[in-house]
């Protein structure tokens, strides 16, 4: 496992390819990429700037458009097959995505068409070796927001991406994990396969209608079991980024190399505590 500089962490005030430069001079050893800067300035210089900062690719963002309707999704497509063999070409054969826990649209009815758009997409993904994380959101506020709940259990997504392609699987944000009442149990049936990315965050303790997403604490600032949930992922066998992703924590009134170096000091301390070594 190692840490990724997550842009969260310089409250987006750092534009890429200074962004992943800013990575190897703090010290982090992964950086998440920003996809349409990295494929603007080419698989020469990104490679080379990867390279140059000492810097591993953690994750890409996945840039086929869903959430909408048909058209909208067919429309961006030829992105995601220009991005697929990209994100392969550089060493970053991993994206992801976040699915809201609440929509307009009735579950069974979002169910399937979001199982018949990731199929698809999966199917581009693995003719590049690709692998998709689909990202379950936990927080009360957020599966409350629209009508109709959709999934928002680790259990529940973890057999969506099943359905979707045996190149999709989880992007476990610990903090959605402790607010949907996950477990250790939940990491380890898992399994490596499936765990294709790590957010690592911290929680107050605060009442469930109090949460906010966009009010996180750094690695082991707050109750969120992060030793159990770095010793089951080292049970599992992971191997890929712990990106630190943390809204708000007044980072925007922080210089943001000031913003980097917490969110690595925070995370090597309770990595160092569970007794991991970055590798």
């Amino acid at each position: 496992m190692y840490l990724s500089l997550n842009p969260t962490l310089v409250a987006n005030r750092v534009p890429w390819p200074q962004f992943a430069a800013l990575a190897g001079q703090v010290g982090y050893r992964g950086v998440d990429v920003a996809l349409d800067e990295a494929m603007q300035g080419g698989l020469t210089a990104t490679r080379s700037l990867l390279e140059t900062a000492k810097v591993r690719p953690a994750m890409i963002n996945f840039p086929a458009d869903f959430r909408k309707g048909d058209e909208e999704f067919r429309a961006s497509l030829p992105r995601l097959e220009e991005a697929a063999p990209f994100a392969a070409a550089i060493g970053c054969p991993r994206m992801m995505t976040y699915i809201m826990s609440s929509s307009e649209t009735p579950k069974d009815e979002l169910r399937r068409i979001y199982k018949k758009r990731f199929t698809e997409s999966a199917n581009i993904l693995a003719r590049s070796h690709v692998r998709l994380a689909l990202e379950f959101l936990g927080p009360l506020h957020i599966r409350t927001r629209f009508p109709n709940e959709f999934i928002w259990r680790m259990g529940e997504m973890l057999e969506f991406a099943k359905e979707c392609g045996p190149n999709v699987g989880l992007l476990l944000d610990v903090w959605h994990w402790h607010h949907a009442g996950g477990t250790t149990a939940d990491i380890l049936g898992a399994g490596k396969e499936r765990i294709v990315h790590v957010h690592f965050n911290d929680s107050a303790r605060l009442p469930p209608e109090e949460i906010r997403d966009n009010e996180r604490l750094m690695p082991g600032e707050g109750v969120i079991d992060l030793q159990g949930a770095l010793k089951a992922l080292r049970a599992i066998g992971y191997e890929d980024a712990l990106s630190v992703e943390v809204f708000g924590r007044h980072l925007k009134e922080m210089p943001p190399e000031a913003g980097a170096r917490l969110g690595l000091t925070s995370a090597r301390a309770v990595l160092a505590k569970a007794g991991i070594q970055e590798s």
